[in-house]
């Protein structure tokens, strides 16, 4: 058990460390933009990466701002696509499951606004087609995702990658990430 736990704990360390900083900079100055001009955030994801998404979502909205919500300043607005339940499958019931993050885009999305898209493999067609919406409309992306990238590497003006092929891996790291941004921002924004 030992050997195991410390061959996982090794194996997220070393994947983690190839992350570029460069691109978790710039991931950050796309979203302190954001928060200056009162831009919004969304985040997207699937399955695992769905709940690091209501997670960062969680965060940025009230961890940044301390424990009982003390600091009166301006707040990030953050929301979390996956989040909806009812909208996702009313969505993906009378329009097709590609559509449940990108139809929301068109209701809330507009130039100040940042889109983090969260996907291992970045080749999620829903992922995808938000990013190309998001696009459309002339928002920042942000893209966290794994293995070799997929296509949302090409679409994403920062890049966030995990080079494993881990899923599990891949997600941990993620998670990981977000909590430097988290921390990042509970630091600085005062």
């Amino acid at each position: 058990m030992e050997d195991y736990i410390k061959g996982f704990l090794s194996e997220l360390n070393a994947e983690t460390s190839k992350v570029s900083w460069k691109e978790i900079a710039l991931s950050i100055k796309i979203l302190r933009t954001a928060y200056e001009y009162d831009g919004k955030i969304f985040i997207i994801g699937n399955g695992g990466s769905a709940a690091i998404a209501s997670h960062f979502s969680n965060d940025l909205n009230k961890t940044v701002f301390g424990q009982k919500g003390e600091k009166k300043i301006k707040r990030f607005q953050v929301i979390c696509l996956a989040d909806n339940t009812p909208i996702l499958t009313a969505w993906a019931n009378d329009v097709g499951f590609e559509d449940i993050f990108s139809e929301q885009l068109k209701n809330f999305g507009q130039e100040k606004d940042v889109l983090i898209a969260i996907s291992s493999s970045g080749n999620s067609p829903n992922i995808i087609k938000a990013v190309n919406t998001a696009k459309n409309l002339h928002m920042a992306v942000i893209g966290m995702i794994g293995f070799n990238g997929g296509e949302l590497i090409s679409l994403a003006d920062a890049k966030i990658l995990i080079p494993s092929q881990k899923y599990e891996i891949i997600e941990s790291a993620h998670d990981s990430i977000c909590h430097l941004i988290t921390s990042h921002f509970k630091e600085t924004i005062k």
